[in-house]
């Protein structure tokens, strides 16, 4: 059985917890100073690092927390069935307006 080798890096944490990452593994993953990264452990406890993802900041609000919580509940309304199909776009509109009418019809 032929086993990959793979480089080992190794580093030292500093007295705030901070580290130096070694620069042939800044290099693989193409970082620049300012770069986020994102790191957790995996199911077999081994420390993952990636680079963050660069968010638009026009398109910023999608990763607010408000509207990836609003996000996860359209997801479970979908997953339950708890939606409606339309044929096209007028019956579609003409649903709404009847929702709004009869919200705003007195009692």
């Amino acid at each position: 059985m032929m086993t990959e080798k793979r480089p080992i890096y190794k580093t030292r944490v500093r007295s705030r917890g901070q580290i130096t990452l070694p620069r042939q593994i800044r290099e693989n993953l193409h970082l620049a100073e300012g770069d986020d990264l994102i790191f957790y452990t995996n199911e077999s406890g081994q420390l993952v690092l990636q680079p963050a993802p660069n968010i638009d900041p026009e398109q910023a609000w999608f990763w607010t927390e408000r509207w990836q919580k609003m996000e996860r509940e359209a997801d479970e309304d979908f997953a339950a069935g708890r939606y409606k199909e339309y044929d096209n776009i007028e019956d579609l509109i003409a649903e709404i307006e009847k929702r709004a009418n009869a919200k705003n019809s007195p009692k």
